[in-house]
């Protein structure tokens, strides 16, 4: 039988990277009974990080995609965790995002609505979600978005 989450992630054309290795003193996920509970992710792809300030010298649909591949990072921990295999993915419990913004920019909702879509397109109803997604004057290496994740296991 095939994995439904990996053939929907394959009909949207996305590759899910290999599961980033945490850049400091803690771990990438911790399995508390059926919670799963992911460090935060930043925003990177193949090419490198992505880096920006949203109400500067990114744009809200730039953010955007920036949290996308949060999201993607995100799943790829909960791959790892789960030996494998995404079929032990409940639902997306929480996401909690931070936004690399100006002081005046209000539309952190709309950056992290990039992972949210991404989470509901591969997850379908279980991919909806609790979320806060906040500011913050400044994120590590510059990034543009960070985003952790609750996942319920099966």
């Amino acid at each position: 039988m095939s994995n439904p989450i990996e053939t929907r992630l394959s009909e949207l054309g996305l590759t899910l990277p290999d599961a980033p290795a945490p850049a400091a003193n803690y771990v990438p996920y911790v399995q508390s009974g059926a919670m799963l509970y992911v460090s935060g992710q930043i925003s990177q792809t193949a090419e490198g990080l992505t880096r920006g300030k949203l109400g500067a010298d990114m744009d809200v649909a730039a953010g955007a995609e920036a949290a996308k591949s949060c999201a993607l990072s995100l799943i790829a921990q909960a791959r790892a965790a789960c030996d494998g295999d995404l079929t032990r993915l409940k639902r997306v419990v929480k996401l909690t995002g931070f936004v690399n913004s100006t002081a005046d920019f209000t539309d952190q909702p709309k950056v992290i609505n990039g992972a949210s879509d991404l989470m509901v397109a591969v997850f379908g109803e279980a991919g909806r979600h609790a979320r806060s997604a906040v500011s913050a004057a400044a994120l590590p290496l510059g990034v543009a978005v960070e985003i952790e994740a609750i996942f319920e296991l099966a």
